[in-house]
């Protein structure tokens, strides 16, 4: 049989894994600042791209899709050419995903500091980017592909149906959870509202975590695990049912992110039976993998690579097994807007995605340079570090988590709350944050020694070549089932049929969720006393959407005594029908503000964003100086909002849309008037003037600025709903 000669592309790898490291560093260290915002929320203050709510997702988008992403690209392309025995289907294309990704991510880390975002959480990006990442992962797609097509090796291994799988299912999250109308260049509004908008995201978001953090870096165990401890996959077999029950019953999950909210019971429930399925097929992969060891154990000791990939296989298991079990109504009550759901998705990222990540450049780069690691000492050190990190990190959330949620519900004998004040939950648990704080620094200092070792290493050794291969050219033979052959060793010799098959099960599951909630009218009862937001208010929604308000504040009342006691009515499906982002928010760092509308007067709301430990004693929130700024609220495209707003179904009409500007004229004079009130604010307000004048600056009017604008829109909420006083 003749042989054939090529090179494997070690240049692409070698490019993805210094990406891997960079943007790892960078994620990890705004991470960082996050936890000390909590201990020091001023730190960056008047800093409008420092603050809380604009680096969360930052940091998010960061990790996720810079370092993971990255790594998982690395990973990818280094295992892919291998076990097909082929170069990459073609270089330019490898290049193009390379930079293309690259750029995406240096738009990311302009745009969401600079306040442009969805707000929808792991899915930030304003439109424009969303191409790009819908374009660059389909450069990805049609690469490996058509490598897969010009192999020479006939059947496809384990880690390419994940691979396969991670392609097809990541494409359509994005595309239907990005699809939104644009209003400007930066700007846009999604095409779903409330309930439906909540479902898809959720639908997106579980299964960004299923289809981007656990089935490529599943593919990824299933080649590097075997290599680094020389032994076989423990179970074929088993690997087939992981990957077909795994990739089926993921896709349902999502609603378990909106127990007890106004999603139709229905939909709850299906979530919950498919997520405790779910513990099957993850446990069985994490089996597979921890077995896959087994006569290896001796080198786990003394290997540090190995010893990432204990610790990484053991992560993915908890946080598999802790998954189901928060999707358990009953503990889903405990857990849900606490610091419990943090701790779960570290265990995750920081195990699971990080130590993988580190255990594969560890094993990459002394085989690519051709030399030993430059210190496996220091490697021990860092995965000594990182597993401490983890712990330290994660053990004191969960204390918090339970803290909380048992503040929450507690009441006095006269059935009063016993903990009223939101903020004497927040109060207990700051010993618990410093802990998270000295845990992210020691998972940081262990990265930054990745960084040293492995430049040491690139640089004592040789230069990162193409690598010379050779295999004999694939046989054409039937594509008919062989006489004998069993149905899933024919589908793995036919990448096309196994591809629509993955796409079949992971379509299922969503059409069957998403379609009747859209579709069916009755599962989203209207409220006739529900209208439209004012021109004002609209405005100000996207101030609190731009400022990142949803990443501490829900606006989801549950129906729980102690949330109906603290918060007001229950939430009802029919309140969010003109909500384009829903904005229920996932986590509560302060009160839910959903009921908040009429609580406090104006003035409270325009010195608690100045100032919030003023009218707070004892508050982590940080104040939002730049509202106050003296330049007027940008209005210019108020008409273009609310028309993009009336083609999703906002009923406004022509006459709406027409006088929007002397409208918000109107309301925001309304609520000057009400400030002026406080004589503590016309006080403040005539010394600006006065600055202003000496400056040489025009003078803008309170009510013309951001300020007034976010105020309007906090008053409103809540008030559509009437409630029955005794």
């Amino acid at each position: 049989m003749e042989m054939q000669q090529f090179y494997y592309d070690n240049k692409i790898v070698k490019k993805f894994i210094y990406a891997t490291i960079v943007f790892g560093v960078v994620g990890m260290t705004v991470g960082l600042l996050l936890a000390i915002l909590f201990l020091f929320p001023n730190l960056t203050d008047g800093f409008s791209w420092l603050s809380f709510g604009r680096l969360r997702p930052l940091h998010t988008n960061a990790v996720i899709f810079a370092f993971v992403g990255n790594a998982m690209f690395a990973g990818v392309y280094y295992s892919l050419q291998r076990l097909l025995k082929a170069r990459m289907y073609s270089d330019f294309l490898s290049n193009l995903n390379f930079w293309g990704w690259q750029l995406i991510i240096v738009a990311a880390a302009i745009s969401l500091p600079l306040g442009y975002t969805t707000s929808k959480e792991y899915a930030e990006l304003e439109w424009p980017i969303d191409i790009a990442i819908a374009l660059i992962w389909v450069v990805f797609g049609i690469n490996m592909i058509g490598t897969i097509l010009k192999r020479r090796e006939r059947h496809l291994y384990v880690a390419i149906w994940f691979y396969l799988a991670t392609f097809v299912t990541v494409a359509v999250l994005h595309i239907f959870n990005s699809l939104a109308l644009p209003v400007s260049a930066m700007k846009s509004y999604s095409v779903y509202a409330g309930v439906q908008d909540a479902l898809v995201q959720w639908w997106y978001g579980h299964n960004a975590v299923a289809f981007f953090l656990t089935t490529p870096f599943l593919g990824l165990m299933y080649y590097y695990i075997p290599k680094a401890a020389n032994r076989p996959v423990y179970s074929y077999r088993l690997s087939i049912v992981h990957f077909w029950s795994l990739i089926f019953l993921y896709i349902w999950a999502g609603p378990h992110h909106l127990l007890y909210s106004a999603l139709p019971n229905w939909a709850q429930n299906l979530g919950v039976v498919f997520s405790v399925m779910l513990i099957a097929p993850s446990w069985g992969g994490m089996i597979n993998g921890l077995l896959t060891l087994r006569g290896a154990w001796d080198k786990v000791r003394v290997e540090p690579v190995l010893k990432f990939f204990v610790v990484a296989i053991t992560g993915y298991g908890m946080a598999t097994f802790e998954g189901p079990m928060l999707s358990l109504k009953n503990v889903n009550a405990i857990a849900h807007f606490t610091d419990w759901i943090i701790a779960h998705v570290h265990v995750g990222a920081l195990a699971w995605n990080g130590f993988m990540a580190f255990g594969i450049i560890y094993w990459l780069i002394p085989r690519m340079t051709k030399g030993p690691l430059y210190s496996l000492k220091l490697a021990n050190v860092h995965f000594w570090l990182g597993t401490l990190g983890i712990i330290l990190y994660t053990l004191p959330l969960y204390v918090a988590g339970f803290l909380q949620a048992s503040m929450w519900k507690q009441f006095n004998p006269d059935g009063t709350l016993t903990y009223g004040n939101f903020l004497e939950t927040v109060t207990q648990i700051i010993p618990m944050y410093w802990m998270r704080a000295v845990g992210g620094t020691l998972y940081v200092t262990g990265m930054l020694i990745l960084v040293y070792n492995i430049y040491q290493t690139v640089k004592a050794n040789n230069v990162v070549e193409d690598e010379l291969a050779e295999a004999p050219a694939l046989q054409r033979i039937s594509s008919a089932r062989l006489a004998g052959e069993k149905f899933h060793p024919w589908l793995e010799r036919k990448p096309i049929q196994l591809t629509i098959l993955a796409t079949v099960a992971i379509l299922i599951g969503g059409i069957i969720q998403i379609v009747p909630t859209i579709m069916v009218k009755s599962n989203i009862p209207t409220i006739s006393s529900v209208k439209p937001y004012t021109p004002l208010e609209l405005e100000g929604r996207d101030l609190y959407i731009r400022e990142g308000c949803v990443s501490c504040h829900s606006q989801m009342v549950r129906p729980f005594r102690s949330e109906v006691e603290r918060y007001g009515p229950q939430s009802k499906a029919g309140e969010f029908v003109y909500d384009h982002p829903f904005l229920w928010g996932s986590k509560r760092t302060g009160p839910d503000l959903l009921r908040v509308g009429g609580k406090y007067n104006d003035n409270w709301h325009f010195n608690h964003m100045w100032s919030p430990q003023s009218t707070s004693a004892g508050s982590i929130m940080p104040g939002y100086k730049w509202l106050f700024d003296n330049k007027a609220l940008d209005i210019s495209d108020i008409e273009g909002k609310m028309e993009v707003m009336r083609n999703l179904g906002v009923p406004y009409t022509d006459s709406d849309i027409a006088n929007a500007q002397k409208a918000i004229e109107a309301q925001s004079q309304e609520i000057e008037n009400s400030l002026h009130a406080d004589p503590d604010f016309v006080k403040s307000y005539d010394e600006s003037k006065k600055k202003a004048a000496a400056r040489g600056e025009e003078f803008v009017p309170m009510k013309n600025r951001e300020i007034v604008a976010l105020i309007a829109y906090i008053q409103r909420l809540g008030t559509d709903i009437k409630v029955k006083t005794n």
